[in-house]
């Protein structure tokens, strides 16, 4: 695919960054695009490797198709290449910015480390198709008159209630913020995507027959048995929202807080909103002029670093219990798998000083406000090493170490009882449901996305959100043409 020498003859380039000194002034993406050429000539790499593993299982959850429409992109037909990925993926512009790409990992030139620029080429046929007008409402042709609901606005829920929109059933979307996207809209910052994108895809949802009910929060406001009596299917999208217990003495200092408290309410700020959220409320929280640590290593943890920055943080520390990952990993021992190896992300590279194999230990205070974190270095069992505790300054402090199930305050303790669970292991208490049907132990409702597989990417949400879709759709009308 693509041109067959072109590996051997085009360097690999991606998206440039604006320099950290500019990008930390605001909240915008800074992402600078490539242009239409050098895209081409990025897609122009993608060789006739005989087995692509970029879009097995190893590579792409959704399974893009990704020598296919790179192929295309090469020979300049950007419209087949919209259509080509859309088959497979209904949000492109989502999974091409922020996706981590374990597609690159798995793509063949990544044994040289010069993977094909996948991630690069996505997001630009998905701009393309914005600009030309591909990205437009695709009405079905006709009415099932069959009614589904959905819980939750987030990938999972929206990627299910567009495919059931246009296999024409008659879709509800029900979400307790005051507008969709889930923790996506919430949760993600805007420099890592901006919410108009979001936007723009509900408004083509709308388009194509999916009503979205906002400020409604489903086992509060509206009961789940509500739904089941109103609707032929009901599809639970909830996310996997309650914060890992992190068990350190002193965190109930003021100046320590989860993670989510902290993005969700610079998110509706940005996005014009009052910054109480139903889930998450707070009183203010702002790391102008602070010295901040961060607790955890992944990528709520990094966002927490890049909001900091940008709200104009002295200094921003990072603690990870994890050991310094190798700055290369072992091809022949990993590959075509995700590796662990040094990475840096953008908001690390704009000035985080960041602490491995550390462990947080204790907050510490003086009259009921955080001072400092008191630390130490721990050995390969993360037990702590004797002699080593040391204490970082800290006037606030985040705590960033994953999710551990759905939200236990709405649907699931309507249901508590009736709906089963599942612990996985990494001890979350997740729904349980496999990923052939998506049922419950429920009759009629199904569930998907983070609230069944655990905290989880947004390339993952997606795909259980059309291959639950194609599960309701063919439950419902004893077969189906959505895609798996």
């Amino acid at each position: 695919m693509g041109k067959v020498t072109g590996f051997l003859e085009i360097d690999r380039q991606v998206h440039k960054y604006q320099p950290a000194s500019d990008r930390i002034r605001h909240f915008r993406e800074f992402t600078l695009p490539m242009s239409d050429k050098e895209v081409e000539k990025q897609a122009a790499r993608c060789m006739d490797c005989g087995i692509p593993f970029c879009h097995g299982p190893t590579g792409c959850p959704i399974h893009n198709q990704i020598p296919d429409w790179n192929d295309l992109v090469y020979n300049g037909d950007w419209d087949s290449a919209i259509r080509n990925l859309h088959s497979t993926n209904n949000f492109p512009e989502f999974t091409g910015r922020i996706c981590p790409a374990p597609c690159e990992e798995a793509c063949t030139l990544n044994l040289e480390d010069i993977p094909v620029a996948i991630k690069t080429v996505e997001q630009a046929i998905a701009d393309k198709a914005y600009e030309t007008g591909h990205i437009r409402p695709y009405p079905p042709e006709k009415k099932t008159g069959k009614r589904v609901a959905i819980i939750g606005s987030g990938p999972a829920g929206m990627s299910a209630a567009q495919q059931l929109g246009r296999a024409g059933h008659d879709v509800h979307v029900y979400e307790r913020e005051s507008r969709p996207g889930g923790l996506m809209r919430y949760g993600i910052p805007d420099f890592k995507i901006e919410k108009h994108y979001i936007d723009r895809r509900i408004e083509q949802m709308q388009g194509e027959g999916v009503t979205f009910h906002c400020g409604v929060n489903v086992g509060v406001d509206k009961p789940v048995a509500e739904l089941l009596a109103e609707y032929d299917a009901v599809l639970y999208c909830g996310g996997s929202e309650t914060p890992r217990p992190a068990n350190i003495p002193g965190d109930d200092l003021s100046g320590v807080y989860d993670a989510m408290p902290y993005l969700v309410q610079q998110n509706r700020r940005v996005g014009g909103e009052p910054i109480q959220s139903v889930a998450w409320p707070s009183h203010p929280i702002i790391a102008g002029g602070q010295h901040v640590v961060v607790v955890g290593g992944g990528d709520t943890a990094s966002d927490c670093i890049g909001t900091a920055f940008r709200q104009g943080a002295v200094r921003v520390t990072q603690l990870d219990i994890r050991p310094q990952p190798p700055e290369k990993e072992d091809k022949l021992a990993v590959w075509p798998y995700w590796a662990t190896k040094m990475r840096t992300s953008s908001s690390q590279a704009e000035g985080a000083e960041r602490e491995f194999q550390v462990a947080t230990l204790e907050f510490i205070g003086e009259d009921g406000q955080l001072t400092g974190v008191r630390c130490c270095e721990v050995d390969e069992k993360r037990k702590p090493i004797a002699g080593t505790e040391f204490v970082i300054r800290a006037d606030l402090a985040f705590i960033a170490i994953g999710f551990a199930g759905p939200a236990s305050d709405s649907v699931m303790r309507e249901l508590e009882g009736e709906i089963r669970t599942v612990t996985d292991s990494r001890r979350s208490k997740n729904v349980e449901a496999n990923d052939s049907d998506y049922k419950t132990s429920i009759d009629k409702l199904y569930a998907a996305g983070d609230v069944r597989r655990g905290q989880s990417l947004v390339v993952w949400a997606i795909r259980e959100g059309r291959q639950a879709a194609r599960a309701i759709d063919e439950a419902l009308m004893g077969s189906t043409v959505l895609p798996r």
